[in-house]
């Protein structure tokens, strides 16, 4: 099979051939229809990532179709249309057993823990624990872009933060994961800030459903919210992942608010200081978000159906899989609005 591949952390990865995968008696093969490239995914190329071996083939958004079923896979057949969230649980430790299996302890990753997306098959280990079935009418493209942003997006707001109508929400980045969760947290009802840098990714956010928008180059972030909400959001998210935004989000809070962390804080990044005497001073809660578990789903996919989210207006560019290696390299430098989503093999 073709497949975007790196034999060197930051070195330029190359369109290969390499063998096809075959599926573990658990798992199942399937045909990439289509994977987004994402940030998390540059993490994983800059060396980031300690689960990242090399040569490695990066990848974890991805939508397609069962090509090959291990003979212990009871709920899923060739040809069946399918996603998956960025985590797979095991199955068997103590957090999967309680259905959180986005913080499954031997959690894999494709793209991380083995081979990913970034070809024209890849591997998916327990299936009938992990995979999610696609309603027919939606592409292939839309569906990638579920299975780390948006789904990301749709726990951190609905399970983690628990946002309610009426509420005022703060997000902290519009890329994928925050104009995700721009839509989400207007679809039920809550008033939302978008905060960002860029005018255009302001706009878009402004038209899916942001009440409000906040150009961080241009004013005081923390007195610009608290001005706006007479007294601090009720949940703020940081869907960037950079300790500026992470102390904004915090600062922004009213008494007793909530703060989700979605924005991966790796390399220099990874430890930033927390502004510990508000937290304690005004009951803050401070909430990691990882991820969504494929039984979770269906409440999401129930909201796609009816109308009240739309994940296709967060498709951006359609590249091809000759394209990837350079999209990937430059995602620290420029990333289109919406997901830049591979749909050429």
């Amino acid at each position: 099979m073709k497949a975007v591949l790196f034999e060197k952390f930051q070195e330029a990865p190359k369109v290969v051939s390499v063998a096809d995968p075959t599926p573990e008696n658990h798992g199942v093969v399937i045909r990439v229809k289509a994977t987004g490239v994402c940030r998390s995914d540059w993490h994983g190329w800059m060396g980031h990532d300690s689960d990242v071996e090399l040569p490695h083939i990066p990848g974890h958004e991805l939508a397609g179709v069962v090509e090959a079923v291990g003979r212990d896979v009871k709920n899923w057949s060739v040809g069946d249309r399918v996603t998956v969230p960025f985590i797979c649980g095991c199955g068997s430790c103590s957090e999967c057993h309680a259905g959180h299996q986005q913080v499954c302890l031997n959690q894999e990753q494709p793209g991380f823990t083995h081979w990913g997306s970034f070809a024209e098959y890849v591997p998916i280990h327990q299936a009938d624990l992990n995979l999610v079935a696609l309603p027919e009418t939606m592409e292939f493209a839309t569906a990638a872009s579920l299975g780390c942003r948006f789904a990301t997006s749709f726990r951190a707001v609905i399970d983690q933060g628990r946002v309610s109508a009426g509420q005022w929400v703060a997000v902290h980045g519009c890329g994928g994961v925050g104009l995700s969760a721009v839509m989400i947290a207007a679809a039920v009802g809550a008033n939302v800030i978008a905060i960002d840098l860029d005018s255009a990714k302001l706009d878009l956010a402004r038209a899916l459903g942001a009440g409000a928008v906040i150009n961080g180059a241009e004013v005081d972030v923390v007195e610009a919210i608290q001005d706006l909400t007479m007294g601090g959001a009720h949940v703020s998210l940081d869907a960037l992942g950079h300790p500026v935004t992470m102390t904004n989000s915090i600062l922004c809070l009213r008494p007793r608010g909530k703060h989700v962390q979605v924005g991966l804080l790796l390399g220099e990044h990874a430890s930033p200081a927390v502004p510990m005497p508000k937290v304690i001073g005004q009951e803050l809660e401070l909430l990691g978000s990882h991820g969504m578990q494929a039984h979770r789903y269906g409440a999401m996919l129930d909201m796609i159906k009816s109308g009240r989210l739309s994940p296709e207006r967060l498709v951006g560019d359609e590249i091809s899989l000759e394209e990837a290696p350079a999209a990937l390299m430059a995602m620290d430098r420029f990333q289109s609005i919406g997901a830049t989503v591979i749909t050429r093999f």
